[in-house]
């Protein structure tokens, strides 16, 4: 048995358990945000048989793509100077980062 966590952009995340749910696996979505650009994001929790992993997998990628969007870094990151003259800046967002973990016990109750 297999837990997959993904983190997804939380544009993606909709469309995602959608398709997830439509093709029969049970996904719990729980509303995250990230570290560095501040952005809100989900993560998608998925139990499944180590054979579905690859459709699973397959299902993340295809829902779930990067895309180049432009931000305003923060002032944290910028020395006084630079804040005042902040520019924003291309970043790459949406896609996924996946953990595939083994399952020791599973319970349905």
């Amino acid at each position: 048995m297999k837990l997959i966590l993904a983190v997804v952009q939380r544009d993606d995340a909709g469309k995602l358990v959608d398709q997830l749910v439509d093709k029969g696996y049970r996904a719990t979505r729980i509303d995250t945000a990230g570290g560095f650009l501040k952005a809100r994001n989900a993560t998608i929790l998925i139990g499944l048989d180590d054979e579905q992993v690859d459709e699973v997998l397959a299902i993340i990628y295809d829902n779930c793509k990067t895309r180049t969007k432009y931000v305003t870094p923060i002032a944290p990151l910028l020395d006084i100077a630079e804040a005042s003259v902040a520019y924003p800046v291309e970043v790459q967002v949406g896609g996924a980062t996946i953990f595939v973990l083994n399952v020791e016990r599973f319970e349905r109750g």
